[in-house]
């Protein structure tokens, strides 16, 4: 049996809703039902990053709290296929690091409004610390490393 980690990446236009998810995850459909079924699997985490009603105001001190001013959406850019390939490259990390068994993630490009999904992470490993640390190692990566940018779109 293969031990190499089932891995998905990918950057989509809009929302990561479930038609786009199931169109991405399609390549990685056959593997997916075979590790669940291998008894290696001993958790699964997914995380979904959801466009809030309110962003910080820009300008205001960093010692400050923040003034939060509501938004209608999120408009992310990346530059493209770096972010691609950086995208890729993370979730290879972070599989190796961790020891995962999967990792999936969906980030948006483009529009997405308040109550959307702009990111999905899915995780499976053999145990549960794993899965937890990976998620949180993945998440503070990606905002570091990859280059995708968020704009709110001011509601006032």
């Amino acid at each position: 049996m293969d031990r190499s980690p089932v891995i998905l990446a990918a950057i989509l236009d809009g929302p990561v809703d479930p038609s786009a998810e199931a169109k991405a995850l399609s390549s990685a459909a056959r593997a997916l039902p075979e590790l669940n079924t291998s008894g290696r699997v001993g958790a699964t985490l997914r995380f979904e990053g959801i466009v809030r009603r309110d962003e910080p105001s820009p300008g205001a001190p960093p010692s400050a709290a923040p003034i939060l001013r509501p938004i209608c959406a999120l408009d992310y850019q990346s530059y493209d296929p770096m972010a691609q390939a950086q995208l890729e490259s993370l979730s290879r990390d972070i599989s190796r690091e961790f020891g995962l068994l999967a990792l999936t993630t969906l980030h948006s490009r483009g529009r997405v409004r308040v109550g959307e999904i702009s990111f999905l992470l899915t995780i499976s490993s053999s145990h549960r610390a794993e899965a937890l640390a990976a998620m949180t190692a993945f998440i503070d990566r990606l905002k570091r490393d990859v280059p995708i940018w968020k704009t709110p779109v001011w509601a006032d």
